[in-house]
């Protein structure tokens, strides 16, 4: 597809299969899905600039689940693939944003793209636009999906829509069943959708030769969404009963009165992971804040988590943790306590009671609710070599693949898979210091 909007201005871009599609869907609610790397986002994000281009005085928005999530991702694919001759010669400049505007990007012909998350929703939610693109929408709750939809009134042009772009999750997603029901348009990519990937020939390019070797090495549910597309719940669930939509929670102000913990799985090659929980005064306990990253120095994570942790007088910023519960590794313990400054308890490592604790928590009490939740926007950020390897990047990203291994002729779940399991091994620490009793304690005093 090449553009002349005029003498000095062309935009070339070769949309396939759903991405060509894309461009004349009119539906007032539509989503593109298909598995990783089949350029979803890059097709929405073309529709999002040419529009702009084509159409003064035009509002438009691009939205996540969280803000702090768009930077690093979908706007570095704008910035760079899309919009990049336009942003070097001025057509389009970046806004950082006002206590009256949100940031984003302003058109010479009077257009603007908004960028914003679902998580700090004020700026974006009080204006109007002419098509909003909500990437992994996955993230988001059919709350938001529809929230979005009533600012759909701008009036710019002749029709208004709402499009999201997502990898396939669970076949009980929202997403799908909307779809399924008449009322959203699904459009199905694939990987022959990507020229940087698959030639027209259906040869792999040099790139897409590396980047699905990366793909077939998944395992599981993981490879059944990513690799091929499929909405599909992994066989063997360890963690069945989790549902996003009642374990999942939008962010909210904790009480200082909560009593906070941290739960840590070290790691270097595999993922450090460093929890911090909220228990409230009903013993529910809320996943707030979260490092998971790879190839980092236990005494690198000890820093950051003081930096989120104090102001830089010293000072807390919130409520000093009651414990710090730790895998056993002793070198790495005392690295912790010493650049941290807090005393650590090793752990109840025990698999099955903790895997049992955890689903017991899992399951709604008598008052119809859970007793433990993960926060929405709980990642500090992600990591980038996770993201392209196509690995889980955040407790709530393993928990759906997170399976019982079965030995061969067997019938009967041995053990977990170990396999993307750090986080779940961390939240499992913390619920069995809280549930499970009559056991030694190791404690190391700083």
């Amino acid at each position: 597809m090449t553009v002349a909007l005029d003498q000095d201005t062309v935009v070339r871009y070769e949309p396939r299969g759903a991405a060509r599609e894309l461009f004349g869907c009119r539906q007032s609610e539509l989503f593109i899905a298909g598995p990783a790397g089949t350029g979803k986002s890059l097709a929405a994000l073309f529709r999002l600039h040419l529009t702009a281009l084509n159409n003064p005085d035009a509002r438009f928005l691009i939205v996540r689940k969280t803000a702090v999530s768009l930077g690093s991702t979908t706007l570095v694919t704008y910035d760079k693939k899309v919009a990049a001759d336009a942003l070097a010669r001025g057509i389009v400049k970046w806004f950082g944003g006002s206590t009256r505007e949100a940031p984003g990007y302003r058109y010479s012909n009077g257009s603007k793209i908004d960028v914003g998350g679902m998580d700090k929703p004020e700026k974006i939610m009080s204006a109007e636009y002419d098509l909003v693109f909500a990437d992994e929408a996955t993230e988001l709750t059919v709350a938001d999906w529809e929230a979005i939809g009533t600012r759909l009134r701008n009036g710019r042009l002749s029709w208004q829509q709402q499009v999201g772009a997502c990898n396939p999750s669970a076949p009980k997603h929202w997403i799908k069943q909307r779809c399924d029901q008449g009322a959203a348009k699904m459009l199905v990519s694939r990987h022959s959708d990507n020229p940087a990937y698959v030639n027209s020939d259906g040869t792999y390019t040099d790139a897409g030769a590396a980047y699905f070797e990366k793909l077939d090495a998944l395992t599981g549910v993981r490879r059944l969404r990513l690799r091929d597309g499929k909405w599909a719940a992994a066989e063997g669930l360890i963690y069945a009963e989790f549902d996003e939509a009642v374990h999942l929670v939008d962010w909210f102000k904790i009480p200082d009165a909560w009593t906070r913990w941290i739960s840590v799985d070290f790691g270097y090659t595999n993922p450090f992971v460093m929890q911090w929980w909220a228990e409230d005064p009903d013993g529910r306990l809320f996943l707030y804040r979260e490092i998971y990253h790879t190839r980092r120095l236990v005494e690198e994570h000890a820093k950051q988590a003081k930096e989120l942790m104090e102001w830089p007088s010293g000072q807390l910023r919130e409520p000093r943790p009651r414990g710090v519960i730790c895998d056993h590794d002793a070198e790495d313990r005392a690295t912790l306590e010493k650049h941290l400054g807090m005393s650590t308890t090793a752990a109840h490592k025990s698999v099955s009671p903790g895997i049992q604790a955890f689903q017991a928590r899992l399951k709604l009490a008598g008052d119809g609710r859970p007793r433990i939740y993960i926060v929405r926007g709980a990642l500090v950020e992600r990591d980038p070599a996770l993201d392209e390897a196509k690995k889980p990047c955040s407790t709530e990203e393993e928990i759906t693949g997170y399976v019982w291994a079965v030995k061969p002729g067997g019938t009967a779940p041995e053990a977990p898979v170990k396999e993307g399991d750090h986080g779940l091994d961390a939240g499992r620490y913390i619920v069995a210091e809280l549930d499970l009793g009559g056991r030694p304690r190791v404690r190391w005093l700083s």
